[in-house]
């Protein structure tokens, strides 16, 4: 790893090593859902969508400064989507990442932006090291009472947590079918655990005042990538191959009679959650 004067400073751990030991109280499944995603990396890579710029434009606006310039902490990274997009913004970015899948890819793609193993419950990272710490699509996986005091750790004096999710917009009618059949495949409402966030549930201690914007935004993939996108999901990867591709045939049957020239219109909500720390 090669980090630049400017960039946070982590601590002395080897960033090749492994990460440390999952929380003992973790539930195993929602664990093997964590770590489901290090098997399936570059298809995640491949097929997740994106953030909106107006997504960075609402978190400069909320933490009263832009991104330009900015030590940042990207954590539960993955393969550098979010990361990526805060480094073109002009922050200096370390990423933190607890799988050696998503790892693996994220130093493919970007092997220029330093990468540490560890997770958001014990940071690889110095005392006061960051302006903004960020979790894009990985604060479900922390256990808050751990990460909030590791994030206020690492804050700057005035820095800034920033949490956020890309959630279906279920007002859009295909969209909420498709959850809906989901959601009987699988018996679970896979989308719920970012949709319903909340202050309290980001943060059960009360020591940060978060402040909620959501940003809608779409995009046009074709069917394919729209199925290898959700097939990207923990809940289709801990269910085995054979479960997921049964309910993706469907799917993609469904898919081409709503979509006859075969590109998925697919809309987003991303819930941000943002909380600045006293000067």
């Amino acid at each position: 790893m090669t980090t630049s004067p400017s960039a946070p400073h982590p601590t002395g751990a080897d960033p090749a090593a492994e990460p440390p030991a999952e929380h003992p109280a973790a539930e195993p499944a929602r664990t093997a859902r964590a770590h489901s995603f290090n098997a399936a990396a570059a298809q995640y890579a491949a097929n997740r969508p994106s953030y909106p710029p107006a997504l960075f434009d609402a978190m400069e606006d909320l933490t009263g400064r832009p991104l330009i310039g900015a030590r940042v902490a990207d954590i539960g990274a993955g393969t550098g989507i979010a990361t990526a997009l805060l480094h073109a913004r002009g922050a200096n970015v370390v990423a933190v990442e607890p799988g050696a899948g998503m790892a693996a890819q994220f130093r493919r793609s970007l092997p220029g932006i330093p990468l540490v193993r560890g997770t958001g419950d014990d940071l690889p990272l110095t005392d006061a090291c960051v302006d903004l710490v960020t979790y894009a699509q990985a604060w479900h996986w922390t256990d808050p009472a751990r990460a909030v005091p590791e994030a206020l750790r690492v804050l700057r004096p005035g820095g800034a947590l920033a949490l956020w999710w890309n959630t279906d917009a279920l007002d859009v009618p295909w969209i909420a079918e498709a959850a809906a059949r989901t959601g009987r495949h699988f018996g679970i409402d896979v989308s719920a655990e970012k949709r319903n966030v909340s202050a309290r549930a980001a943060d059960p201690s009360g020591l940060l005042d978060f402040t909620r914007r959501t940003v809608r935004w779409s995009r046009s993939v074709p069917v394919d990538t729209h199925l290898a996108n959700i097939g990207s999901h923990s809940v289709f990867l801990v269910h085995g191959a054979e479960h997921a591709a049964s309910f993706l045939a469907e799917e993609r049957e469904h898919l081409l009679r709503a979509f006859p020239d075969g590109f998925v219109e697919e809309v987003y909500e991303v819930v941000l959650l943002l909380a600045r720390t006293p000067a």
